[in-house]
């Protein structure tokens, strides 16, 4: 099979050092190849939504399965603007990384695939309508994976209290889910088989308060974890702010059921444990 991937990023590039094995050939896009040095065994294409070179638009045309992690902008996706001529032809696997941030708040209650979403922000609205677009494009057999807080090497609550950034905010009742990106990558490998398209929630079993990770995290590494800030009054910019305003437990049953996924990180406690015992932050 051969790999393309529009966005290597965080996510991406973890999958590739995990199940790149089973590809003869994997491409992919960054916004400028000259600052990246982290991306070995992978032909590196630039694109940051301008009309794509010719040979970019051919590993395109030629790939068996399409990675798609680009997110969209106000006037769409900038993937399907660029390429969307040659994904109208041929036929190849798409795998679309979207977020659990499209079912908005549901004051901590549990939502599965089959709520509707209803993204009050504008970042979610255009996640929706980027789904829709890719399951078109698709003729209905994209596979939409949904994810949750993504964390993992380098990017975790051990590495914030190790770099001094991290917070313990309280905002009563608001919970989330994350995921592991060791599990996003078994996801993305599972679903590339599946052939039909889908939606599925790509989370762990047990949402949480985000000052528990942070507090678990402190417990740890033997250190006095942040003091605690009222979320009303905590200075925050918009943006951070915005990460509060959708509070619910989402469900991963379909993606157990469907994909056969069994997570390695269940729980953030477990994901933390693996992280620290290989190292991180130490």
């Amino acid at each position: 099979m051969r790999l393309f991937i529009l966005g290597l990023g965080y996510s991406a590039r973890h999958f590739v050092r995990k199940h790149g094995g089973s590809f003869s050939h994997i491409a992919g896009t960054v916004r400028d190849p000259g600052k990246r040095d982290d991306l070995a065994g992978i032909e590196v294409h630039a694109f940051s939504g301008e009309p794509p070179a010719r040979e970019t638009v051919e590993q395109v045309r030629e790939a068996d399965v399409l990675l798609i992690s680009i997110p969209p902008g106000s006037s769409g996706d900038p993937a399907i603007a660029a390429f969307g001529d040659v994904l109208a032809t041929g036929r190849r696997e798409i795998v679309y990384l979207s977020t659990i941030g499209v079912y908005g708040d549901h004051g901590g209650g549990w939502v599965d695939e089959s709520t509707p979403p209803q993204a009050t922000l504008d970042r979610a609205r255009m996640r929706v309508a980027a789904e829709q677009a890719w399951m078109d494009m698709a003729r209905g057999d994209a596979a939409i994976l949904r994810l949750a807080g993504i964390y993992g090497p380098g990017r975790n609550a051990l590495a914030t209290l190790r770099g001094g950034t991290a917070r313990r905010v309280i905002k009563p009742g608001q919970v989330f889910n994350r995921i592991h990106v060791d599990d996003i990558a078994n996801a993305i490998m599972a679903a590339i088989p599946h052939r039909t398209g889908g939606i599925w929630n790509v989370c762990d079993d047990e949402p949480a308060p985000p000052q528990d990770v942070i507090a678990y995290a402190a417990k740890l590494m033997g250190v006095v974890p942040p003091p605690e800030e009222a979320f009303a009054t905590a200075e925050m910019s918009a943006m951070a702010r915005s990460f509060y305003a959708s509070s619910a437990r989402v469900s991963n049953a379909k993606l157990k059921r469907e994909l056969g996924v069994t997570l390695v990180h269940p729980t953030y406690r477990r994901g933390l444990d693996a992280l620290w015992h290989a190292g991180e932050a130490r």
